[in-house]
């Protein structure tokens, strides 16, 4: 089985998590990129954000070639941003066709995943799309036990 992991990360959380679930599935890897630089200082950036997801902001993105058609798997993962993915996740879901792919999401997060569930759903129409993943963050500080990122890889075979 081949498998893809593609994910989007702000601050580093996710891509660490992308990585691992990488290396353990032996999956190709695809980090999306936005062609915008987010500002470092917390307190804008949060406001920045929520601002993005409540227009609906689809931002440009850099170049990435994939080929769906290759992978029997994609993982997707994303932060959550004010209750669902970032929008960077959305405006890559939205350039590709998901019919019959089966699609894995995780998202991290500092305690709650939102709407995030049901937005996946949505998006990727025509996907079968399997429960996500909630690996929850303190900062920088990892608090979800590995043991349940393992147990849910068990889903992907």
């Amino acid at each position: 089985m081949k498998t893809l992991v593609v994910y989007y990360s702000l601050t580093g959380n996710t891509r660490a998590v992308a990585r691992r679930i990488a290396r353990t599935l032996k999956a190709d890897v695809l980090e999306v990129r936005t062609m915008k630089t987010y500002p470092d200082d917390q307190d804008v950036l949060l406001g920045l954000g929520q601002q993005e997801v409540k227009t609906g902001y689809v931002p440009q993105l850099h170049p990435y070639r994939v080929d769906l058609s290759k992978y029997d798997a994609v993982l997707l993962g994303t932060p959550v941003w004010w209750s669902t993915f970032a929008p960077a996740m959305k405006t890559f879901m939205k350039s590709l066709d998901w019919e019959g792919k089966k699609v894995y999401p995780f998202a991290t997060n500092g305690g709650t995943l939102g709407h995030t569930p049901s937005d996946f759903r949505k998006a990727l129409k025509g996907a079968e799309v399997a429960p996500i993943l909630s690996v929850q963050f303190d900062e920088r500080i990892q608090t979800t036990p590995e043991s349940e990122i393992k147990e849910w890889l068990t889903l992907i075979g």
